[in-house]
């Protein structure tokens, strides 16, 4: 396979980096990356003439002076746990290492970066951004939609922005994309750097994404109030929608990590949802044999058992028919035989709302420090990722190139199988 993962450079870095780290290994200081520092994509030793990612980090020579920069920060697409994080990371990262005394905070995504957005951006300081992250949520306020590239890259100029800082998945993705390309059309000297946020952790070549930490302990709260809900009545079942619209990291991830789930369906792997192999049969036998039941959902399962959805939402994403309801009323109904009692728990937007965890603290205010880096060195057209347990540096073009997708020959899936005990199919693989 061939994968181009070189990052686009503004010019040569010849400015001294201000922080004052070491490139002497053993000494007690700090150490800057060296420029060379590769990550394989493939570890395998198949893969060692393969692409490798640059290792992400601080630079001994950086490309511009931070008191003559203006910044800007813009958080896109749904809500997440982590984005006051990364928020206050980037200002604190700017302010307090390159001396950056100009950072704009443009206010509820894409919209925001316009010349005549209302309102405008605000300004960022560490006074500003100081207890952000005790909170859930984004203090720019987010939305999805992408706007025409050349009409933000005209805000961009208007306002004197040179790093530009964008906060999202995959459709912020391809704006911050849209916007780089118009940048170099232009010719201009300004940084595109994104930072991965989905708590779908769909997005390629990065293990995962800020915000999918907090989402899957989180879910694990609503899973194990299923079992709860489900052990207090004869014949009960719980039934649990998650996040997921085509792949179905949380709600397997969250399974594995509760030890409560029965059944666990996601968008990857289709169902028969009645006969002798399909869903509704195989949880009557569930129930007769166990009492009690609990199933977990992500959003974009079942899809073609619901009415077909012709619209698109404003990030251009199919809109999907409600599973949930749909599981919920079609086994109410299925199995109103054994005189159950269905619970249905859909904890979406307490997920997207809950701060960040401790590890997702972490993970953020790391993130956010290396972008800083990355961009005052002069690279452009990326996002930060995270591959090997390394910090790296991966082209917006890879990452708006594909989506990632649970393995279903591969061991989360496996976990996912050997926790709840249920068939590796329902049905519609084994017609």
């Amino acid at each position: 396979m061939t994968l181009d993962m070189s990052i686009p450079r503004l010019g040569p870095a010849t400015r001294s980096s201000p922080l004052g780290f070491s490139t002497v290994p053993g000494d007690a200081i700090a150490d800057y990356t060296d420029d060379r520092a590769r990550v394989l994509w493939d570890p395998s030793p198949e893969g060692r003439d393969g692409p490798a990612f640059e290792v992400a980090g601080p630079r001994e020579k950086i490309y511009f002076n931070g008191p003559d920069v203006v910044a800007g920060i813009v958080t896109c697409g749904g809500l997440c746990p982590g984005l006051n994080d990364v928020i206050r990371g980037l200002v604190m990262a700017l302010w307090g290492r390159y001396g950056v005394r100009q950072i704009l905070g443009f206010r509820y995504g894409y919209r925001g970066l316009l010349k005549d957005a209302v309102p405008g951006p605000m300004m960022l300081d560490p006074d500003e951004v100081r207890y952000i992250h005790h909170t859930g949520g984004t203090l720019l306020g987010s939305s999805r939609g992408e706007r025409p590239a050349r009409d933000m890259v005209d805000g961009l100029t208007e306002r004197g922005v040179n790093l530009l800082f964008c906060v999202g998945g995959d459709g912020t993705m391809r704006g911050a994309q849209a916007i780089d390309e118009e940048v170099r059309k232009r010719g201009l000297s300004v940084a595109v750097v994104g930072l991965p946020k989905t708590i779908d952790n769909d997005l390629p070549y990065i293990y995962q994404s800020f915000g999918f930490d907090t989402a899957v302990s989180v879910a694990v709260q609503a899973i194990r109030a299923a079992r709860v809900e489900a052990a207090g009545a004869p014949n009960g079942v719980g039934l649990v929608r998650l996040m997921g619209r085509h792949a179905g990291f949380i709600a397997a991830t969250a399974s594995v990590a509760s030890r409560e789930a029965d059944l666990v369906l996601v968008p990857e792997l289709p169902f028969a949802l009645d006969g002798k192999d399909g869903l509704t049969e195989w949880l009557r036998a569930r129930i007769q044999t166990h009492g009690e039941a609990v199933i977990v959902v992500a959003e974009g399962a079942g899809q073609d058992h619901l009415q077909s959805q012709k619209s698109t939402d404003a990030s251009g994403n199919r809109r999907l028919s409600d599973v949930g309801l749909f599981l919920r009323d079609h086994l109410k109904s299925a199995l109103a035989d054994l005189g159950g009692n269905l619970k249905y728990i859909d904890p979406s937007y307490i997920i997207r709302a809950a701060p960040a965890g401790s590890t997702d603290a972490i993970f953020c205010g790391r993130l956010a420090d290396n972008a800083v880096h990355a961009a005052m060195s002069g690279r452009t057209g990326m996002v930060v990722g995270w591959w090997a347990n390394e910090f790296t540096h991966v082209p917006l073009s890879a990452v708006t190139s594909t989506s990632k997708r649970i393995d279903l020959d591969g061991p989360l899936w496996r976990s996912v199988v050997d926790t709840t005990g249920q068939p590796s199919t329902l049905g519609r693989l084994s017609d």
